[in-house]
C-alpha cells in the first residue's frame, strides 16, 4: 500500500517526475506539487486556492478534487497530472532554479475543461 503523501512517478517523453496532491488551511489550498527525479530541489506547485465558483475541498468532492462551473478535475489520476503539465510546460511555467515556483494553476483548470 503506497504511503499518502509519498511521491508518486509519471513519466514524460522519457523524463521521470515526481508528484503529490495537497491540501492546506487555512485559505483552503489545494495543490499539485511536481519536480523532475534529476532536479529534487527545482519545485512547480500548482495551487488551486479556494475562492467564489471555485471549490477545492468538501461535499461533494473528495481530497484532491477541484471544481467550477466548467467542470471538475480530479488531481489523484495520472492521466489529469500529465495534462496539468504538458500545460504548464506549453506556457513557460516550470521552474529552472532550486526552489518552490507557485503558480495559480485556475487558469490550466480553465484551459483543460474548456472554460477559458
Amino acid at each position: 500500500m503506497r504511503r499518502a503523501r509519498a511521491p508518486r512517478r509519471l513519466t514524460v517523453d522519457g523524463r521521470v517526475w515526481l508528484w503529490n496532491v495537497g491540501h492546506t488551511h487555512p485559505g483552503c489550498r489545494t495543490y499539485v506539487t511536481l519536480r523532475r527525479a534529476e532536479a529534487r530541489n527545482a519545485l512547480l506547485r500548482l495551487v488551486f486556492e479556494s475562492g467564489p465558483g471555485r471549490v477545492t475541498a468538501g461535499f461533494p468532492y473528495g481530497a484532491g478534487e477541484v471544481a467550477a462551473a466548467g467542470g471538475h478535475l480530479n488531481l489523484n489520476e495520472p492521466g489529469v497530472v500529465r495534462r496539468l503539465l504538458d500545460l504548464a510546460t506549453a506556457r513557460g511555467l516550470l521552474p529552472y532554479e532550486n526552489g518552490v515556483r507557485e503558480v495559480d494553476a485556475w487558469p490550466l483548470f480553465d484551459a483543460l475543461t474548456g472554460t477559458d
